[in-house]
């Protein structure tokens, strides 16, 4: 029998960059759509560092890129044929990181409770995540429009953990982004970032607890936050 010593403690994760290497069908949706508009496709090592900050972001990036109007890469029709598209291609080359399903699997064997902490839409969210098959690890998917304030507002991360009938205080969130290590400071939630998310700027000078280099990591870096909360509490007592 595993030891059940994660029992009461959540896990969140975002998705894009932490849990899915989903650049290549948001890059594949915003050059069909640059193409379509004849202008050049972006650079995917460019457009990658964009995907946490949106789709509108990836368009006004591409459009500007190509020395196009950035106003028409903001209209809300464009964003609509963004959406369509995406939605029909999301996981033609999207994987899981490597270590993923079974890193998860082992965090829920010793008791956790895993959530998904996303500024992506929750259903496009939850149709990532079951064309993949990682769905069933998930007791609760919160994108922004299932939150009172998105990523970096920690009332996210605390309602995505409610969301799962979990406690704030004992939540660690795993991430690869400012969005995620501002959001973990601000729900005072101790915070893991991958070094190979999609973040424009360094990872290392996002105020992370920890920095892992690969999925499999997940699990010891969550060990060291544990028992570093241990021993303050002990020497409380």
């Amino acid at each position: 029998m595993s030891l059940r010593d994660l029992d009461g403690w959540t896990v969140l994760f975002d998705l894009d960059g932490t849990l899915v290497d989903s650049a290549p069908d948001l890059v594949g949706t915003l050059n069909r759509l640059l193409v379509e508009e004849g202008l050049p496709p972006a650079r995917p090592e460019a457009a990658r560092t964009l995907i946490g900050s949106g789709a509108r972001a990836l368009l006004a990036h591409g459009f500007e890129a190509a020395g196009a109007d950035v106003e028409r890469a903001r209209s809300d029709a464009l964003f609509e044929r963004f959406l369509v598209d995406y939605t029909a291609h999301i996981a033609d080359g999207s994987r899981a990181f490597e270590g993923v399903v079974e890193t998860l699997e082992r965090l829920a064997e010793r008791g956790a409770v895993l959530a998904v902490a996303t500024n992506k839409r929750s259903d496009l969210s939850e149709l990532l995540l079951d064309r993949l098959d990682l769905r069933r690890h998930f007791l609760a998917v919160a994108g922004p429009d299932r939150v009172s304030a998105r990523k970096p507002s920690g009332a996210h991360l605390k309602e995505a953990v409610a969301m799962a009938g979990g406690d704030p205080a004992r939540a660690i969130m795993v991430g690869d982004a400012a969005p995620d290590a501002e959001a973990a400071r601000d729900a005072d939630m101790p915070c893991v970032l991958t070094t190979f998310g999609y973040t424009p700027v360094p990872v290392d000078t996002l105020g992370g607890d920890v920095l892992i280099d690969a999925f499999e990591d997940v699990e010891e870096a969550i060990d060291g936050i544990l028992a570093e909360f241990y021993v303050r509490r002990a020497l409380k007592a």
